[in-house]
Parts: structure tokens; C-alpha cells; sequence
């Protein structure tokens, strides 16, 4: 009977489930939808002062297998061998000649990331100077990476990694896949300096813009101050935005770290067309709008044929056999004039749609572009690359 009774509390007329249902689904219609466009501000603007900085050194590589730099072709790499020896005690004479087959110059470049602290790994690239053929197998030696101010702020040292390929054939023939003769080290530099940035010194923070835009710069600040309920953020330009930062650095990170993950609408780019006169590429902003005109669009087809006629004389006459070239030049224009008359587009799939009404192709599509340009018709920046 307890069990009964137990199962009968269970049980809810349909219409006490049906009700909370109904009002669930009707919070949800009006909650705020997430718009398809917003993007965090992380990824369109980034802080000033945290940046990338590149590293470049010059190297030995050591241990190739006959690929190093030709002997009496590069000087500076015996010159270099000759100083390492050195250093290490060994003196070569000078009338020694060195045959340094197996080594090859190289300089070495690599980025050290913002915030990078001593005894962290980065990657590098070590690219050949010389004639070196490959630098597969090859060995980097120690070599100091410097800053744009002269200062080491890395080491690398390490085997070199090459995805090329070179082969070749006593007639001379090669084969060559990718880049033999640029090769990296994953991990193959450590940190020995850190770049300095005033992060912690500044009493605001400069956020730049990826893409410069009055408009979205501008919404940027407002979502700042509307997330903070007070006028922390000002747009100083198209790029930049300031906002008044707190100065203990515990705070400043979490601050940021806030500002970054707020969401904001960027505005669309300018009309812009695009062309590759070199590959025929087009590329057609939404923003692009074609005023009414007519495109005249015909395919005219000339074909040149020569036939050779032979005039055998007459036997009774006295003559000689005569070759004479005749020329057929045809012309079609393949039927009527094409005149295709354009209406105001106002998306890119009209537009887009109405120059495939023409059955131009991509090159023909460039010239009706650029007339229409030149016409007045197309309300966008025709930029040619």
C-alpha cells in the first residue's frame, strides 16, 4: 500500500509538466541572442608594447655529407672556421688550405614571444649563405642570437631538422624537392635575456585596432565602459584605444585578461574590389553596389586559314608550274551583340549574379569591372595587385 501511494506522487497530470515547459520556452525566445558577427576584442586589436621580436645570428653548420660550401667559392666560411679553431686553441696556418665540404654558413633568425623569460625554449630557422647544396644531417653550432639593439638574447645549438631534397647525376641532372638548404630546430634556442616592455610601468593600457576603423574603435570603448560602468576606455583614433589600467600588477593581468574576452561588433570594411591582374583572381567585398548600366559582352572568333593552289600551264603553251598561296580570313562574332542591362545590386550575390549574366570570363569580367569603374557605375575601390 506504501508503494501505491508512493507511486501516485509520482505520477503529474500532464498539465503540471506542460506549464513550467511552456514558461521555459519562453524565457528562452527572449533572451538576448548572440550576434553572428561579434568577435572578442582579443582577436581584433592587440596591447601595445606586447609584441614579437626578432632575433638573427650567424652560424656554422657542421657534419653535412659533402653539401657545405664549395672550397675557394666562399670565402667567408673558411674564414670562420679558421676563427672557431682558434678560439679552441688550434692554429691553422695560413698557408694551410681548408676544405670545408662538410660545413656550411648559415644565419640563423627566430622570435622571441612577448613576456619570454630566461631558460624558455623557442624555435629557429637556419638558412645556407653560401653554395652549401643541403644542410641535411648538419649539426648547428653554438651561436649567439642578437636583438635589433646588438645585445645576445638567445642561444642556439642543436640539429637541424630539413624537409628538402636534393639529388643529382654525374651528367649534371638534379632533382630538387622544397628548400634543402633551409632547415629549423624545434626548441633549438634558449633564452638568456628578457625583453624588457613597460606592461607594468604605464598607468593606461593601448589597445590597437587590427583593422583601423573609426566606427569599431569607438564601439570598443563603449563596450569597455558599459562592462565597467564608467568612462575608463576613449578612443584617441581609428587604431587606438586607450583605458586607465589599475597599477597593482596581480590586478592589471586579470583586467586585461576581462577586456579581452568582451564581445564587439566590428564594422564591415569599406566597398572594395580586388583584383590579380597576374592570376586572374577577383575578390568582391560585400559591400559592393553596381549602379544601373548596360554590358555589352560578345565573343568574336577570327580564323586565319592558308591554302596552297598549284596553276599547271597549258601543254601547248609555254609556261612553268605555279604555286600560289591563298589566304580565308572569317570573322564571327558570334550572333547578336550580348547587351545585358545591370540594376542597382545591393547584396554581393546580385552583383555577383548579374556580371555572370554577361558569360564573361574571369579576364573579361576584369575589363567590365574596370569600365564599369571608370563609367561610374561600380560604387567600390577597384584596387589591381
Amino acid at each position: 500500500m506504501a508503494v501505491l501511494e508512493s507511486v501516485k506522487s509520482l505520477v503529474k497530470p500532464f498539465g503540471q509538466w506542460l506549464m513550467p515547459l511552456a514558461i521555459g520556452a519562453l524565457v528562452l525566445a527572449f533572451l538576448p541572442l548572440k550576434s553572428a558577427s561579434a568577435e572578442r576584442i582579443k582577436d581584433i586589436a592587440s596591447v601595445a608594447g606586447v609584441r614579437d621580436n626578432p632575433l638573427l645570428g650567424y652560424g656554422l653548420v657542421v657534419g653535412l655529407d659533402g653539401t657545405g660550401d664549395k672550397t675557394g667559392q666562399v670565402a667567408f666560411t673558411e674564414q670562420s672556421l679558421r676563427t672557431m679553431l682558434l678560439q679552441f686553441g688550434i692554429t691553422v696556418p695560413p698557408e694551410t688550405t681548408i676544405n670545408p665540404k662538410n660545413v656550411a654558413a648559415v644565419t640563423v633568425h627566430a622570435v622571441i614571444p612577448p613576456f619570454s623569460k630566461p631558460g624558455q625554449k623557442i624555435d629557429i630557422t637556419a638558412s645556407s649563405l653560401g653554395n652549401a647544396a643541403s644542410l641535411r644531417g648538419g649539426t648547428l653550432l653554438m651561436t649567439p642570437l642578437r636583438g635589433a639593439d646588438g645585445e645576445v638574447y638567445a642561444v642556439a645549438q642543436g640539429n637541424i631538422i630539413v624537409n628538402g631534397i636534393s639529388a643529382a647525376g654525374e651528367d649534371g641532372t638534379n632533382v630538387t624537392v622544397n628548400i634543402p638548404s633551409v632547415g629549423r630546430i624545434p626548441g633549438g634556442a634558449t633564452i638568456e635575456r628578457s625583453v624588457k616592455n613597460d606592461f607594468l610601468a604605464a598607468d593606461t593600457i593601448m589597445l590597437n585596432l587590427h583593422a583601423p576603423d573609426f566606427t569599431t574603435a569607438l564601439r570598443v570603448a563603449e563596450a569597455i565602459n558599459k562592462s565597467l560602468k564608467s568612462n575608463f576606455a576613449q578612443a584617441l583614433d581609428a587604431v587606438s584605444v586607450v583605458v586607465k589600467a589599475p597599477a597593482d600588477s596581480a590586478s592589471r593581468v586579470g583586467f586585461l585578461s576581462h577586456l579581452e574576452l568582451l564581445e564587439v561588433e566590428p564594422e564591415t570594411s569599406r566597398a572594395q574590389v580586388i583584383i590579380n591582374a597576374r592570376t586572374g583572381t577577383i575578390v568582391i567585398g560585400n559591400q559592393v553596389t553596381v549602379m544601373p548600366a548596360a554590358v555589352s559582352h560578345g565573343g568574336i572568333t577570327v580564323t586565319i586559314k592558308e591554302n596552297i593552289n598549284v596553276d599547271q600551264p597549258n601543254p601547248l603553251a609555254e609556261g612553268e608550274t605555279a604555286v600560289t598561296p591563298e589566304t580565308e580570313v572569317d570573322v564571327d562574332t558570334g550572333g547578336p551583340t550580348n547587351l545585358i542591362t545591370l540594376s542597382r545590386g545591393v547584396t554581393l550575390q546580385e552583383v555577383v549574379k548579374a556580371l555572370n549574366r554577361v558569360g564573361a570570363s574571369t579576364n573579361d569580367l576584369i575589363s567590365i569591372l574596370e569600365a564599369l569603374k571608370t563609367v561610374g557605375a561600380l560604387r567600390a575601390q577597384l584596387i589591381v595587385i
